[in-house]
């Protein structure tokens, strides 16, 4: 317990800290904005409204929260390797795997939360960005409500959200079939970002180069799950070709992979195929069990 109180308490004490959150919650904002702006009259599907809220900007390889989280986790690690607690005489091999996992356990929660602000500032900055034109699915359309919303709503005596007042338009854009989901995939997207951040630094023992590698794993990892989806036949998932936010730049600077067109079929690969499985969780696997092997062999952080 004490070395997560002296992580936490060194992670508020970084001005960066404070510094690195208001500038994601402000790119964020300000990014999903423009993109709500620039929708073109008509219904806003259930994945355009995803890539709205998580302002998945093409181009980039990751969402600015995600990349937010994964800067913090390692600065987090960096700072640890500038101005060490404790000499280096004085961290043993124990003592640094503790640090370590503290830094992972502290990370984790601050990502999520992370990820939830942007969510809730991305949502009242597209509801009010909006074309007068452009009208949300899931408010229009009682079928393209999600399950449980759907659910909650007859519960209370309602056909769908527009019997609602006006005020809580906001709502609609995260009520969608399927949007629940997306935004959950997100959120752990981000928390998964910033424990790469820290376990990137670790090994590299710099900030700069960490975040550098987490900035290469999603290409290199949405590529390499495509190459094998393709070797097997296997069309990419629905939800995951449609909603993942992430994949946006991707598409556009690795299109060859896919022959030209991705396929993508209702019956494809579930997000629970355990090859697809195996290959997002294998680069998180990799990276901790180096950092631990890395952590024997040296004397200090």
């Amino acid at each position: 317990m004490r070395v997560l109180a002296y992580e936490l308490r060194r992670l508020r004490g970084l001005r960066s800290t404070w510094l690195l959150l208001a500038a994601v919650l402000l790119c964020d904002a300000v990014v999903a904005a423009v993109l709500a702006g620039q929708r073109p009259e008509g219904p806003l599907p259930g994945p355009a409204g995803v890539r709205l809220l998580t302002a998945a900007f093409p181009l980039l390889p990751l969402p600015f929260a995600a990349l937010g989280a994964g800067l913090l986790g390692a600065l987090a690690y960096g700072h640890e390797v500038r101005f060490p607690g404790l000499p280096a005489s004085c961290v043993s091999y124990p003592r640094r795997v503790r640090l370590l996992v503290a830094k992972l356990l502290v990370i984790g929660p601050v990502a999520g939360l992370l990820a939830l602000a942007t969510l809730l500032v991305d949502t009242v900055a597209v509801h009010f960005a909006l074309p007068t034109g452009v009208t949300v699915a899931a408010w229009a359309d009682p079928s393209a409500l999600s399950g449980r919303v759907s659910g909650a709503l007859a519960s209370a005596g309602l056909s769908g959200l527009a019997d609602l007042p006006g005020a809580f338009g906001p709502v609609a854009l995260v009520a969608g079939h399927g949007v629940p989901g997306a935004l959950l995939a997100f959120v752990l997207l981000t928390v998964v970002a910033g424990w790469t951040g820290v376990l990137t630094a670790s090994l590299t023992r710099s900030a700069v180069a960490g975040v550098l590698v987490l900035c290469a794993l999603p290409p290199l990892l949405e590529s390499g799950v495509a190459l094998l989806l393709r070797q097997t036949g296997t069309p990419w998932p629905t939800r995951a070709a449609e909603l993942l936010p992430f994949q946006s730049g991707v598409e556009w600077a690795y299109g060859w992979v896919y022959g030209g067109d991705r396929r993508v079929a209702p019956g494809g690969a579930a997000l629970t195929d355990p090859a697809l499985l195996a290959a997002v969780a294998a680069p998180a696997a990799v990276l901790l069990v180096a950092a631990l092997v890395v952590q024997a062999r040296r004397r200090a952080l």
